[in-house]
């Protein structure tokens, strides 16, 4: 498979106006994307504990990847939550596939929100991170509406080499990602 449109992009346009515009010395201090995780949590998995398997079904199709469970650290008793129950899965894309699944959150899934206006210019994390939440999992092109028993949202967390969340803006803006104003 040949490389992903985003990261030639990258390559040939933002690796450039970065050195650019922050004066860096060496190509290694220019920021890069290390990797993405997808995470669904599901409080529901409590009482329906078919939700996990269902969810690290989609998860698995959208990513390209086997999700891993996530499991409680502590008890609560108020949630009905004990240690080690399942509430959620998720799965760390790198290098290849990570570029691929960018490249289609960016041109495939975005585009099919509803009543999209851009995603927050305020969500990075203060290290250079960055992360979107989306409400749903169906405006990804793999999720059958059919099969969709749950309607559930995820978190999209890119993490950055950045030091800043100005360079990682920069970089996240040239890339294509359609900020609000």
């Amino acid at each position: 498979m040949s490389e992903s449109h985003l990261l030639q992009t990258y390559q040939s346009k933002v690796v450039p106006l970065l050195q650019e515009k922050y004066k860096y010395k060496n190509k290694h201090q220019i920021p890069a994307i290390k990797k993405v995780t997808l995470n669904i949590g599901l409080g529901e998995a409590i009482q329906n504990p078919k939700a996990i398997e269902t969810a690290c079904k989609q998860l698995a199709s959208i990513s390209g990847q086997k999700p891993v469970v996530t499991r409680a650290k502590r008890s609560i008793a108020t949630f009905k939550l004990r240690e080690g129950m399942p509430i959620g899965c998720m799965v760390t894309l790198r290098n290849k596939q990570m570029w691929t699944f960018l490249d289609k959150l960016l041109h495939i899934a975005m585009p099919r929100i509803r009543d999209f206006r851009g995603i927050s210019p305020r969500a990075f994390d203060g290290a250079g991170n960055y992360n979107i939440g989306i409400k749903e999992q169906l405006i990804f092109p793999e999720i059958e509406f059919d099969d969709v028993d749950h309607v559930r949202g995820m978190n999209i967390s890119i993490v950055t080499s950045a030091l800043t969340d100005d360079e990682s803006f920069t970089m996240i803006q040239n890339l294509g990602f359609p900020f609000r104003k």
